[in-house]
């Protein structure tokens, strides 16, 4: 049985994916001059971060690359990446993998709390395995916005 919010987790994700995929690799790692990141950290912030709220927080076995917290956690920014970043084959892999995993989770399970309350960078409070989702949802549709953002600057440049 589906619930709502696992199908329109699916649905940002896909539109995500759906949007990126034709997108010249080149084009991820531009940074505009209004912004403080790119295309690729957009989509790494956002697997870390589903990573940490789908499943971390819910108790759920999580698979976060050992590179990824430091490229990609709240607050860095590709200007000062030190290592080399996910080409976007694998960040492309590993979104639609994680897909696939947030749509697994068992439905009898969105009502229940979880371990220890979470409050976001924003002073959201978060309790519920339901509102670790909710927040997924809202944070994606947030970063979906950028890389679109991003990706229509870059192309007025590249046109």
């Amino acid at each position: 049985m589906s619930h709502y919010l696992v199908d329109q987790l699916k649905f940002v994700r896909n539109s995500t994916l759906d949007y990126v995929k034709d997108i010249d690799e080149r084009y991820l790692d531009v940074i505009p001059s209004t912004m403080n990141n790119n295309i690729k950290w957009n989509l790494g912030h956002t697997y870390l971060v589903t990573e940490i709220f789908a499943f971390q927080l819910t108790g759920e076995e999580t698979n976060i690359p050992t590179v990824f917290p430091e490229l990609f956690k709240p607050g860095t920014s590709p200007r000062d990446w030190s290592i080399e970043a996910p080409r976007k084959e694998e960040l492309l892999f590993l979104l639609n993998e994680q897909r696939v995993k947030v749509e697994s989770l068992s439905t009898e399970r969105i009502e229940e709390s979880i371990n220890e309350m979470y409050t976001t960078s924003t002073g959201l409070e978060i309790n519920t395995v339901k509102e670790c989702l909710s927040f997924c949802l809202y944070h994606e549709g947030m970063h979906f916005g950028a890389i679109k953002s991003i990706y229509q600057q870059i192309s007025k440049i590249n046109s």
